[in-house]
């Protein structure tokens, strides 16, 4: 029973990234049936994701700035970019883990892709505040 369970891993990203490519449109303030529910959920997930890119990006450069800045100083300050990549890192593996553990909740059913993308926004949306709170932080 054990060995099924990459297989049955590998085929749910299969049937994902055919899922996303290929996408209906959908009223996402009308969604009734599970596969709109689930489309919605992607979606909301896609843009969290795209909103979070956007602001990684700034507090990358936010972070080379202070590097810039505290090395000038001394050259055992800088590290800030690093201590970012560092903790996004983590962050995404931390994401990733408690997504699929928010899956199991109906693990093999059609709602779970929804229960997934839901954690999945969710955990997205929540990193995006962490880190437009550091570029403040910094200044920016």
């Amino acid at each position: 029973m054990r060995a099924a369970a990459p297989a049955t891993g590998l085929l749910f990203i299969l049937v994902g990234s055919a899922f996303a490519q290929e996408q209906p449109e959908v009223d996402c303030q009308k969604a009734v049936t599970q596969m709109d529910l689930n489309i919605c959920a992607d979606q909301e997930y896609q843009a969290a994701d795209a909103e979070l890119n956007k602001i990684y990006r700034e507090a990358i450069a936010a972070m080379q700035e202070t590097d810039k800045e505290l090395g000038a100083i001394d050259v055992a300050y800088v590290g800030a970019v690093e201590a970012l990549k560092k903790a996004q890192r983590a962050w995404i593996g931390y994401r990733d883990g408690q997504c699929e553990l928010a899956g199991f909740e109906a693990r093999g059913g059609s709602m779970e892709p929804m229960l997934v993308s839901g954690c999945l926004a969710e955990l997205t949306r929540k990193r995006t505040a962490e880190l437009k709170e550091l570029l403040e932080t910094a200044g920016n």
